[in-house]
C-alpha cells in the first residue's frame, strides 16, 4: 500500500470523527498499521479476531465514540454472527475498512475464496458497501461510509482493491 493511499485512509477515518480503529493484521495494509499506531489523535486496538473487533466496535458505537474494523475481506466471514446479532437485531453499526483479497489481479490461489464470498456475504447480510480501486476516491467512500452507517444505524463496508493495495 502506497504511503498516499495510506495518507487517505487516515483522512478518511479523521474527516468521519473516527477516534479508534480496531484491527486484524493483513499484509495487504501492513503500511497502514504502523501509521495508524502511530497517529496521536487515533487509538488503535489489536484484536485476535474480526468478530471481537466488530464487538468491540459495536461497544465503542454505544459509548458515544466512532470506531473502524479494519481488516482483510475474509474476515467478514469470521464476523458475520456478532455483525447479525448488532445490526441486525440491535441497530448498532459497524464500518469495516477491507482489503479485497480474491479481486480481479489476485496472484495467490488460497486468496481467491475470499473474494468469491465477500459480496454474497455483505448482500445476505444486506450491508451496503462500495468497492474502491482508485486512491483519489478512498476519503470520500470511507465519509459516505459512516454517513450512512450513523444514519441508518447499520453497518457499511468500504473494499479497497486494485491498485490500492498492489
Amino acid at each position: 500500500m502506497k504511503s498516499t493511499a495510506v495518507d487517505a485512509v487516515i483522512r478518511g477515518l479523521k474527516a468521519a470523527g473516527v477516534s479508534v480503529v480496531c484491527y486484524l493484521p493483513d499484509s495487504l495494509f501492513k503500511e497502514l498499521y504502523p501509521a495508524l499506531d502511530n497517529d496521536p489523535d487515533i487509538r488503535t486496538i489489536r484484536v485476535t479476531n474480526e468478530g471481537e473487533g466488530a464487538a468491540i466496535c459495536g461497544g465503542l458505537f454505544l459509548s458515544g465514540k466512532r470506531a473502524a474494523l479494519i481488516m482483510e475481506n475474509s474476515g467478514l466471514r469470521a464476523s458475520v454472527e456478532p455483525l447479525a446479532r448488532m445490526g441486525l437485531g440491535a441497530g448498532i453499526p459497524v464500518v469495516m475498512i477491507m482489503s479485497y483479497r480474491g479481486d480481479i489481479g489476485e496472484n495467490n490461489w488460497w486468496a481467491v475464496p475470499h473474494g468469491i464470498t465477500m459480496e454474497p456475504v455483505l448482500q445476505a447480510l444486506r450491508i451496503p458497501y462500495s468497492v474502491q480501486r482508485h486512491e483519489d476516491d478512498i476519503e470520500r467512500a470511507i465519509t459516505d461510509a459512516y454517513e450512512l452507517a450513523y444514519s441508518s444505524y447499520y453497518h457499511t463496508a468500504v473494499a479497497l482493491s486494485g491498485s490500492i493495495v498492489r
